[in-house]
């Protein structure tokens, strides 16, 4: 009997002792964090990684919450970090952040010269010079007013003195949080906006009526930054149906990345419905040229790059759910598959050649806690079922019902959803299920491009379901019938215009031929229903006119309930 009890005294203790060791491990990175919490000017945004086999989980991963990107009909909730975002009510102290991270990026941030990215650049005499020095792509916006511009610089986005309280370290000082984020430092004085690093320019110029200016100089620094920044913290993206990564990089921004799933020859396979097919990631850096070249800038800029797997995902993670996806093939290749909804099994692993994959890097959009969307249902959505039907598949007359039903009963927003249709069917994408746009700007904006992935995945068939809202509707801005149709003649072709574009892509060749002249085939068809909705209904029913005035927002949108 006592040899039972001190057998059961024994078990306790090694039970004890188990439990104080797994708690001292899990609260040592936390310990070591604050003996080093002086002041540390030496730091860097981030250490060096460690290797795989030494690698520890410091503490809760610490992606910044300036930003968001999201393709998910609920995204008012923040790209996925295990970082909780602040309320609401702290938009001032958001702002703060964000000015101190920009400028802190930018003090930190090398320019590297990337004689690719150079020798790619457009040159004088090319098409695409010709094209943007047409006066369909020279119109001038209205002038602007603080309610027209997402952020206003002299407000929303400044220094605050006040904010550096340890006068010790006035410059480069780093603390640590109880809850393992960390304050950056408050550069003494002000900077003007020129010095912020590209991807906060970026968002400053965004307005009502544009995500960037036709000739931003920022646009293609901030493309080269997406190439050639260090990556320093991978996390997996929450929600959706396939793996996407949330990249930081050195200067504080975030992209999106996709990772390679297809060859640039594979196609769809017939027999996948468009709800299960890949995201593919060469559609994503297309689909922004394509937008670019429209006039519509919509699309937040994306770039191609080569990821070290090893280096530049898995030893930077403190994603532990990612971490433990990483494996070697029996080809003695790195592969990884993450957690997702699809394709997220060691059968769909991404595999590199040893460790390298292409993949896409997708600028982020302002953080929701600082300039919030809202989603809206696309009224032409598809059921995303496998038997069952849309409302506007069987009823032809579907569109009268849109035109009479908020926000597509006035404003510009009926043919905002014409513009999305046209760049849908350009590029073969059926995915479009919800859209976003900026909440301050209310109904009277553009739609966001978002989530594009899906496009290109069949050259040989044109989905002419996708056309189906502008059949129906008949209606067109004139400025979009304007370039669709200069977009169809020989010298402005819409496949050369592309190929030309993507060439300056660190991940050329983007597309295959079959593809660029599939482009000019959708676009004459295009044209064609526009055609016929003109012989039908009219020029004037068709076309709106935003050439004239403040592009139409001074001008009653009667088309849809004229009759």
């Amino acid at each position: 009997m006592i040899l039972l009890r001190k057998f059961r005294v024994l078990i306790l203790m090694v039970f004890l002792i188990a439990c104080s060791m797994h708690i001292m491990i899990d609260l040592l990175p936390k310990l070591e964090r604050h003996s080093n919490s002086g002041c540390s000017c030496s730091h860097t945004p981030s250490e060096e990684p460690q290797s795989w086999g030494k690698q520890g989980w410091p503490n809760k991963h610490t992606l910044r919450i300036l930003q968001d990107f999201s393709n998910e009909p609920s995204s008012n909730v923040s790209s996925h970090s295990l970082e909780r975002i602040p309320a609401t009510g702290d938009k001032t102290q958001a702002l703060r952040r964000l000015e101190h991270l920009g400028q802190r990026g930018d003090r930190k941030r090398q320019f590297i010269q990337d004689a690719t990215v150079t020798k790619n650049m457009p040159v004088k005499g090319s098409r695409l010079s010709a094209l943007y020095d047409h006066p369909l792509y020279k119109r001038s916006l209205p002038p602007l007013t603080d309610e027209d511009t997402l952020f206003n610089v002299n407000t929303d986005i400044r220094f605050d003195p006040k904010a550096t309280e340890d006068q010790a370290c006035t410059k480069h000082h780093m603390k640590g949080n109880t809850d393992g984020t960390m304050d950056e430092f408050s550069p003494m004085g002000e900077l003007t906006a020129d010095s912020y690093p590209n991807w906060l320019r970026f968002h400053i110029g965004i307005n009502r009526h544009e995500l960037y200016s036709r000739h931003n100089p920022v646009i293609e620094a901030l493309l080269k930054d997406l190439v050639i920044q260090k990556i320093t913290s991978v996390a997996m993206k929450s929600g959706g149906t396939q793996l996407k990564l949330i990249m930081t990089f050195q200067n504080y921004g975030q992209a999106l990345f996709k990772p390679m799933k297809q060859t640039r020859e594979q196609e769809t396979p017939p027999d996948f419905f468009y709800f299960s097919d890949f995201e593919r990631h060469n559609a994503e850096i297309a689909a922004f040229h394509l937008d670019r070249i429209l006039d519509f800038r919509r699309v937040p800029p994306v770039a191609g790059r080569l990821v070290n797997m090893t280096k530049e995902i898995r030893d930077v993670t403190r994603d532990k759910k990612l971490w433990r996806t990483f494996f070697i093939s029996p080809a003695n290749n790195v592969c990884f598959y993450g957690e997702c909804s699809y394709y997220c099994s060691t059968e769909h692993a991404l595999c590199g050649k040893p460790d390298q994959i292409e993949g896409s890097l997708a600028a982020f959009l302002p953080d929701l806690a600082l300039a919030k969307r809202k989603t809206w249902r696309n009224p032409w959505r598809r059921s995303y079922h496998k038997r069952k039907k849309a409302e506007w598949e069987v009823d032809p007359d579907y569109c009268e019902e849109v035109k009479q039903t908020p926000p597509y009963d006035s404003g510009t927003r009926l043919l905002d959803v014409m513009d999305m249709t046209i760049f849908d069917f350009l590029m073969g994408n059926m995915d479009r299920h919800h859209y976003e746009t900026f909440e301050k700007f209310g109904n009277e904006t553009f739609i966001i491009h978002l989530d594009n992935g899906r496009g290109f995945g069949k050259h040989s068939h044109d989905e002419t379901s996708i056309l189906v809202p502008l059949s129906q509707c008949c209606r067109v801005r004139k400025s979009t019938h304007l370039r669709l149709q200069l977009l169809a003649k020989e010298e402005y072709k819409l496949s050369t215009l592309m190929a030309e574009s993507l060439v300056r892509d660190r991940l050329s060749p983007i597309l295959i031929q079959p593809h660029l002249e599939a482009m000019d085939r959708r676009l004459r068809q295009v044209l064609n229903v526009l055609t016929e909705c003109i012989e039908k209904e009219g020029y004037s029913y068709v076309v709106e006119d935003d050439l004239q005035g403040d592009q139409g927002s001074d001008h009653p949108h009667n088309g849809p309930g004229r009759r």
